[in-house]
């Protein structure tokens, strides 16, 4: 950037020339980083070369709106380096990013991953920073603009960064999830397992394809509806557990008040009263000790819906207990809400004061949440002649509220290894009883560690979805990981969360490599999901129509709970507008990277491409396995980005070896090769043979040399995975280039006395594939159908037509889609380049429109001639040449 201007060149500044477009989250591993990032693209318009020192009060105002800012290390890697940078003269892109950031750490996030990179558009820089919740992300961004705008104004004054925070945690608030799903899924990625969030509440997914398991809070996929109806229902819970002998409290269920009377004299004061069907303790009164009492209760408890509950009230501490497949995994003490006197305040000042304590707030976000001060709390204060005005004794402890529950105040003791071993059989006798997987028992009992019989403990209740905040994050005693014994029930030890997942990446050949994998597993019984350019497939089966190559698509087949086997095909754009749908792979395969859509989203050169489809062999597992081209540098070079193991492929047939693939060998790796023109792995000084090259179908007898890469890759992929060599002959030998299995990829169809060839080849390096076949087969005159995608330089769609100038006659097309060109352009191009080829201009026809295209080309079609199509649209092509078939 230039250096800070001069007072009087000092243009005036405009806060609106900083804005941001094209704001989206790349929710999975990408070029900026293996993980999800916020990108955008920031505009400085005229604020390009100025620097915040060239705006009086901006760093004085920015740091005293947002402080923790200046305290970040920066590129000084010490605390206080962006401060020196925002004082010495520093950029906006610079600023916005770590404005971003502190404004996630502000609200509870560890986000510190950011960067700005110049754009080749002027005045223009990506803005790409980490985040843990999307729309926190996504608002950390709108808000430092904001914020960053203020600080500019020199009339504005002091900036209100406080407000930016609170909209921003109130963001959090709201799509932060709940304690308890939060720990399970910390746990989760703890080991390894996948986690994708499936609403903005507590809905998850663990896991992926036929591993896949999902849970709501504590409750699982495995939870009863049954057993969630009866232990909603806490009169039925009571006789459910007190028909198998378990200590209940005495009581029923009324509908009106002198039912509930009645009831009260039945059981015996006191009783206390509650809603049915209530949770997390609202409507519970306190003790009752007489028909007064009970009449005022029943008075409060109106804007619950009838019936109620009356019960004996039971004096003894409450504990919870949580069962979790069959098994006691954690008991609790809960204190109620309590403050305890000093002579000296009110209560209402005892509560704001423990309300101080930083563990407390709002929602389930925090350890303990604030205590109160509603009608409920003043409600039982006065049962004890209390108000929030009373000044307790010194050491006087209040009961601020008639339940225990967290969610209220209360606090929590672990009692777990208190627990006596009747009690813990009780309680899951009455969870087994409920039928919760689950479950979380409320227990008044004087003392746990006495068997419950003994001391006169009852239990209240059987919960569905327990909150585990209580267990994982105690005030007193030792956490207890119930996330942990959740996910032991979900996945027991030594079971798998996920499926294989291949992904395919790559210039050429992605399509066709993909289908060939996923026939080789399909081969062998296993439920294969795969993506493609023309869909999403189930077996054989397309499921979704249209470019399935981004994250949307992986994740149709990654949440599918049939699904054994992954094939992804994974394409650059995918990568540049979302990041990957997935973030790690088994196996993951780069067969080459050639110029193809340069100038689009930012890629400019083939190196840049190679750093989007390096992400592939970057989210290799550990212990998965890189396929990649040896004889393609960029390739090549992809292997120290991996973790996992290298397998190499080369498609050299001419007795040489790439001196890295001898070495690679020499050291006991694998790889797929050609020797004696057979396919064979290599594993080490082991070969294992395949394949005869001209046997398998997809290579034309040999003519389709291109395929090399493509069958080699497959192999390497197949035999990493565990499968059997003669597995994997037999599938490479019953798969064909066909409508059925390849549409539009190598799709010889046989036509009266001619064969007209059906290829989807759209850049210079398919196209040379493409042609080094057709001028393989024998045919008297070959016939082309071309078209050039538009949205490719006008340098590559000449470089197509002069490749095409080898055929005898050429019909050029275009597709609807223009991609940006102007009608007829595209042609045009194509038309110099076939020129430049040296095809004769009389053997050159332009019929855009592509079904007419190809009806021109097929019109010209005599004996022994072979018309080759470049389709665009593949299935309305193939349809338009089935009728004409020959049975031959």
């Amino acid at each position: 950037m230039a250096a800070p201007s001069t007072q009087a060149e000092r243009p005036a500044i405009d806060p609106g020339q900083l804005s941001v477009s094209r704001l989206r989250a790349l929710r999975g591993p990408n070029v900026w980083r293996l993980a999800p990032v916020i990108a955008c693209r920031l505009h400085t318009g005229a604020l390009e070369d100025v620097l915040s020192t060239d705006v009086p009060g901006f760093a004085e105002r920015l740091l005293a709106a947002l402080p923790g800012v200046g305290e970040h290390p920066c590129s000084l890697d010490r605390p206080g380096g962006f401060r020196e940078r925002l004082l010495e003269g520093t950029g906006w892109p610079h600023i916005m990013e770590h404005v971003a950031l502190e404004l996630q750490a502000e609200v509870g996030v560890d986000a510190r991953f950011g960067r700005v990179v110049r754009t080749d558009q002027d005045c223009v820089w990506m803005l790409v920073v980490e985040y843990a919740e999307e729309e926190v992300g996504l608002a950390s961004v709108r808000e430092a603009l904001a914020l960053v705008q203020a600080c500019m104004r020199e009339e504005e004054g002091p900036v209100d960064g406080a407000a930016a925070v609170a909209r921003l945690n109130a963001v959090m608030q709201a799509v932060h999830l709940g304690p308890s799903t939060g720990a399970i899924v910390e746990e989760a990625r703890r080991r390894g397992i996948p986690v994708r969030r499936l609403n903005q509440r507590s809905l998850v997914q663990l896991g992926l394809g036929k591993r896949l398991r999902r849970i709501e809070s504590t409750m699982s996929d495995n939870t009863s509806i049954i057993a969630v109806e009866l232990a909603q229902d806490k009169d039925l819970t009571k006789r459910v557990l007190g028909s198998i002998g378990l200590a209940v409290p005495a009581g029923g269920v009324a509908s009106d008040l002198e039912s509930a009377i009645a009831l009260a004299e039945e059981t015996g004061y006191p009783v206390i009263l509650k809603p049915l069907n209530a949770n997390q303790g609202r409507g519970i009164s306190p003790r009752l000790a007489g028909e007064a009492d009970l009449r005022a209760a029943w008075a409060k408890v109106q804007s619950f819906a009838p019936p109620f509950v009356v019960e004996k009230y039971a004096e003894g501490r409450d504990h919870r207990v949580v069962v979790v497949n069959g098994r006691v995994v954690a008991a609790t003490e809960r204190v109620p809400a309590h403050v305890v006197g000093d002579g000296r305040r009110s209560i209402r000042e005892l509560i704001e004061e423990v309300n101080r304590d930083p563990r407390r707030g709002y929602g389930h976000s925090h350890v303990l949440t604030f205590i109160p001060m509603d009608h409920v709390t003043a409600d039982f204060l006065a049962v004890t002649g209390r108000d929030f005005d009373t000044v307790p004794g010194r050491g006087e402890r209040v009961i601020l509220r008639p339940t225990a529950n967290l969610s209220t105040g209360g606090t929590s003791i672990d009692r777990t290894d208190e627990i006596h071993p009747d009690n813990i059989t009780a309680c899951e006798m009455a969870a087994g009883v409920i039928g919760l997987d689950i479950a979380g028992l409320d227990i008044l009992t004087p003392d746990i560690s006495v068997p419950f019989h003994e001391n006169g403990a009852v239990i209240i209740e059987v919960n569905a979805s327990p909150g585990i905040r209580m267990h994982t994050n105690p005030v007193d005693g030792k956490p207890r990981n119930v996330p942990g014994a959740i996910l032991d029930m979900l996945y027991p030890p030594g079971t798998p969360a996920t499926i294989p997942i291949i992904a395919v990446t790559g210039t050429n050949g992605k399509t066709t490599t993909t289908r060939l994998i996923a026939h080789l597993f399909r081969n062998t019984g296993k439920v294969v999901g795969f993506t493609t350019t023309d869909g999403v497939y189930l077996q054989t089966r397309n499921v979704v129509t249209g470019d399935m190559t981004g994250p949307f698509s992986a994740n149709v087949i990654l949440s599918n709970p049939t699904v054994e086997v992954a094939v992804l095909e994974t394409a650059r754009g995918g990568i540049l507008r979302a990041g990957l749908g997935f973030d790690e792979c088994d196996v993951g395969i780069v067969l080459n990277v050639t110029p193809d859509h340069l100038g689009l989203g930012g890629v400019h050169t083939v190196e840049q491409l190679a750093e989007v489809k390096g992400v592939i062999p970057a989210v290799v597992k550990r212990r998965g396995h890189a396929v990649l081209n040896v004889d393609d540098p960029l390739v090549f070079a992809m292997r120290e980005r991996t973790r996992g193991d290298v397998v190499f492929f080369s498609t050299r047939t001419d007795g040489t070896t790439h001196p890295a693939l001898a070495e690679h060998l020499e050291d006991g790796g694998i790889a797929a090769v050609i020797e004696d023109d057979e396919y064979v792995i290599r594993r080490g000084k082991l070969c294992i043979p395949i394949a005869a090259v001209r046997d398998v179908p997809l290579t034309l007898g040999g003519a389709a040399r291109f395929q090399h890469g493509n069958i080699l890759s497959a192999i390497a992929a197949a035999y990493v995975q565990g499968m059997r060599y003669e597995e994997i002959r037999a599938g490479l030998m019953s798969f064909f280039p066909s409508p059925a299995l390849t549409p539009g990829r190598l799709n010889l169809v046989p036509m009266g006395g001619g064969r007209v060839l059906v290829d989807y080849a759209h850049n210079v390096a398919a196209l040379e594939g493409l042609m080094d076949v057709v001028l393989r087969i024998d045919a008297t005159r070959r016939i082309g159908v071309l078209a050039a995608p538009g949205d490719r330089r006008d340098e590559d769609i000449r470089a197509l037509g002069r490749i095409a100038a080898r055929l005898d006659h050429v019909v050029l097309k275009e597709d609807i889609d223009l991609r940006g060109r102007q009608s007829g352009q595209i042609a045009a191009l194509l038309r110099e380049g076939l020129l430049e080829g040296g095809l004769p201009a009389d053997r050159i026809e332009v019929v855009l429109q592509e079904q007419a295209a190809v009806a021109r080309g097929l019109e010209l079609m005599r004996e022994r001639d072979l018309v080759v199509i470049t389709a665009v649209d593949v299935p309305a092509v193939l349809e338009q040449v089935r009728p004409l078939r020959s049975s031959v």
